[in-house]
């Protein structure tokens, strides 16, 4: 079996994770294969000592990879789909951050779940994405690709924008906002939800606009298929608008054109049986609880 492995080094809630990773993996004669900065660090906290492969780009990674273990929260895992890109090799997130819907492995658990990854008892979820495309182009723009969301958002100002949105060609609405945000179903529990979005599951076939505090209060998140083509034109007091790829930011001159539409590939996540879904909103958004009861 050959292993990616990228994570982030969080200090003494990190530690334990990553010693207990490679200690299963290397009693297992598993292959281990480093993102070459998170090997570094791991060399630099004596975490680890000896030799490993590392990789640098996704030109690195290829069809010989089993998986990508990804170590540290969903941020961690929307920077592991960079390194992933089309190769179609899963990723499991184990969580050494916070709330965590996509990073589904507990610290507490670590060695059961990853007998489960060497077995391959998974099952595999797919992910679709946002691509984005401006006219005129930006050289800036080295990944063009989102999991979660792309979101416009006002700069250097109190002063609200002005998001003229089109679906397929067709006029929808003119948004007088803070900001839009376009959403993928995995990122509809993040940015999104905070914003008043609705929940979708993985595997539905949709698409989430929803405005940044918009001035007109009647404007409310909208569910569109996923191969619709979004068209932004924003144009607002200041020159430029910022645009942020799940955590990627870029600063865009007013009146360009955005054009967004879902990739034509998909991220695979690996899900553990025993941690759906469902059991993740559950816990992590505290559903059923009430301490009146």
């Amino acid at each position: 079996m050959k292993v990616a492995i990228f994570g982030q080094y969080y200090q003494n809630d990190t530690r334990p994770i990553i010693k207990d990773i490679f200690v299963f993996f290397n009693k297992n004669n598993v292959e281990m294969v480093i993102e070459e900065n998170f090997l570094k660090i791991l060399y630099e906290e004596k975490i680890i000592e000896k030799t490993y492969k590392t990789f640098t780009s996704h030109t690195d990674l290829d069809s010989s990879f089993d998986i990508l273990i990804s170590i540290g929260g969903d941020g961690t895992i929307l920077r592991a789909a960079t390194y992933v890109r089309d190769s179609g090799i899963p990723i499991l997130g184990v969580n050494a951050g916070r709330l965590g819907f996509l990073a589904k492995v507990q610290k507490e658990n670590i060695a059961a779940f990853l007998q489960i990854v060497m077995e391959k008892k998974y099952c595999i979820t797919e992910r679709s994405l946002l691509s984005m495309e401006c006219s005129p182009a930006l050289s800036q723009l080295d990944i063009n690709f989102a999991m979660n969301e792309v979101s416009v958002n006002r700069k250097d100002t109190t002063s609200m924008i002005t998001i003229d949105t089109f679906l397929n060609g067709e006029y929808l609405s003119s948004y007088w906002a803070d900001g839009l945000i376009i959403s993928t179903p995995t990122g509809s529990t993040g940015y999104s939800l905070s914003c008043g979005g609705p929940i979708l599951t993985p595997d539905v076939k949709a698409l989430i606009i929803a405005p940044i505090a918009p001035h007109n209060l009647n404007a409310r998140p909208l569910v569109i298929p996923d191969d619709t083509e979004i068209t932004l034109k924003v144009s607002g007091r200041e020159e430029q608008y910022l645009v942020a790829l799940d955590s990627r930011i870029i600063a865009i001159n007013n009146n360009t054109e955005l054009k967004i539409k879902k990739t034509p590939f998909h991220i695979n996540m690996v899900e553990i049986p025993e941690e759906t879904f469902f059991k993740t909103l559950r816990n992590k958004l505290l559903w059923g609880e009430d301490k009146r009861n």
